[in-house]
């Protein structure tokens, strides 16, 4: 019975004592610790979200990695694409070179994800699942030795405050408890804190693997940038050769080069085209054609296709096509260089004087430009010979067409450039046209690449072969004087160059629809043709 009462007085004693606690850790390891545990956190946050963007997967080697990613699938899908498509066109060839170089990329993907594996997940995973859980688990080691030696202390004073005789044989074991569980405390205590203490050392380290990130993803794609541009190249090179580009809007120096012509495509087809079936048509390049023809038409001419037969019966059409692709060249087919000097040609009243300066003026187009407009000037004037059919006089045709030829790189659209310059246009082209065979004497071959069916209107001959080459009404060197050359082409015989600058034109550009409004109101009783817009 004192046995059984001496041991409910030691465990009273004991529960009274319970809730005194010794803390073993220092205020610096105890912050270690607690930012430890956020640490641990971050870290398995990380890894995860980095996992899920490795497409490859995680633990496989390469080649099975390759096999996975969506970029070696795609390549594959590519490579089929060309391969079944065949190397004659330009998408089965763009398709089988643009795949290998994505498996090229694929291969750079698959070793940059293996590094990040070896150099970035696994330190993570080994610190977030091995590293911080062993120390956090040492951790509760030292804080249950740390309970069992508090209860070992306060049993012991329990039994040392006990002046019972029963209680003081037991003094010594329970201190020997004591002495020992605070044994196991310092063991346990001096591992945790070096651990603690080395966990801060490295945090550097640590924090190193999101750099290792960043650099290793910059390296690959540094790589990848690199087997793109030493590529790009020969793909630039193939798409070049391969491509045609479209004419309309497109450089005439660049087109031709590109198609390996001297005479623009839209040009020399559509000339082709009204010679067989236009040079008769009342009103040609003034009546507008229907939207959805001069859109096929225009499609057609840029796939260079020369299978046009439908389009013959379409006069206006073709004419609006020409329209079209001479106003939306980049730069006028009479350049925008030489645009003063062709309006100050046109400036001279004198005659002779004009011719002469328009003649100098056309002498100092680039090649290209000067090729087409001859070209052009030579299919113009034959257009006039019928002009008591079509009522497409030189000065008629001036009006309509010339302002697609010429105009003011300053100017905005093409109504405020029509508006405006109209009138130098028209004394520009008009007389060009007028002497077409003494500004280009030369005969012009109008199915220059032999790709229409052979035209009924055959090369332009030099209707006065032995004569010199020198302008209207100017002094041989015999003293003689050549008379001006006669218009072989004005519906008015007698309306002369100079009197011709009399008229007052005036015209009134539709863009939208391509029709023009014209009235023209001669100075002198001349006859005039009916010359009205189409409704």
């Amino acid at each position: 019975i004192s046995f059984v009462k001496d041991r409910f007085v030691v465990d009273c004693c004991v529960s009274l004592h319970r809730a005194e606690k010794t803390e073993v850790l220092s205020d610096d390891l105890l912050q270690i610790e607690k930012r430890m545990e956020v640490v641990r956190l971050a870290s398995h946050s990380v890894h995860k979200r980095l996992v899920s963007c490795m497409q490859g997967g995680v633990g496989t080697d390469v080649e099975k990695r390759q096999k996975k990613l969506p970029m070696m699938a795609l390549s594959q899908a590519m490579q089929d694409g060309g391969s079944s498509l065949g190397e004659d066109g330009l998408i089965g060839k763009m398709m089988e070179i643009c795949g290998e170089i994505e498996k090229q990329l694929a291969v750079e993907q698959a070793q940059h994800e293996m590094q990040i594996e070896r150099d970035v997940l696994d330190p993570l995973n080994q610190l977030a699942e091995d590293e911080i859980p062993n120390i956090l688990k040492q951790r509760k080691q030292l804080a249950k030795l740390v309970l069992d030696y508090d209860s070992a202390k306060t049993r012991y004073k329990a039994a040392k405050s006990n002046n019972s005789q029963a209680m003081g044989g037991k003094l010594d074991p329970l201190k020997d408890e004591m002495d020992e569980a605070l044994n196991k405390v310092e063991i346990c205590k001096d591992q945790l804190s070096a651990d603690l203490y080395n966990f801060a050392s490295k945090e550097g380290d640590y924090a190193r693997y999101f750099v290792m990130l960043l650099e290793a993803q910059a390296d690959y794609h540094r790589r990848s940038l690199a087997a793109l541009e030493e590529a790009m190249p020969n793909i630039q090179k193939n798409q070049d050769t391969l491509t045609e580009k479209p004419a309309f809007g497109t450089a005439l120096e660049e087109h031709l080069k590109r198609t390996n012509r001297d005479i623009a495509l839209p040009i020399e087809a559509c000339v082709m085209m009204l010679l067989e079936t236009g040079m008769r048509e009342e009103g040609l390049f003034r009546i507008a054609a229907g939207a959805s023809k001069l859109k096929k038409l225009k499609a057609a001419l840029d796939c260079s296709t020369s299978q046009l037969e439908e389009f013959y019966c379409d006069p206006h059409a073709v004419a609006g096509a020409l329209k079209s692709y001479l106003r939306e060249l980049p730069e006028p087919l009479m350049t925008f260089s030489l645009y003063e000097e062709w309006v100050q040609a046109s400036n001279f009243t004198d005659s002779d004087k004009r011719l002469q300066s328009l003649w100098t003026t056309c002498s100092r187009m680039p090649e290209t430009h000067k090729a087409n407009f001859r070209y052009l000037v030579k299919f113009l004037a034959r257009l006039a010979q019928d002009s008591d059919v079509n009522k497409m006089t030189p000065s008629n045709i001036a009006i309509v067409l010339g302002p697609n030829l010429l105009w003011s790189k300053t100017e905005g659209t093409l109504a405020e450039m029509a508006a405006a310059t109209s009138v130098h246009v028209v004394s520009i082209i008009e007389p060009i046209i007028q002497h077409a065979d003494w500004f280009f004497p030369e005969e012009v071959n109008f199915n220059v690449t032999g790709m229409f069916n052979k035209s009924s209107h055959p090369a332009t001959p030099d209707p006065e072969p032995n004569l010199d080459r020198k302008r209207p009404g100017s002094t041989g060197q015999d003293g003689d004087s050549h008379a001006p050359r006669k218009d072989r082409y004005l519906s008015r015989p007698n309306l002369s160059l100079q009197e011709s600058r009399g008229l007052a034109v005036s015209a009134f550009y539709l863009v939208a629809d391509e029709s023009i409004t014209v009235t023209e109101t001669p100075t002198e009783d001349l006859p005039c043709p009916d010359f009205k817009a189409a409704p």
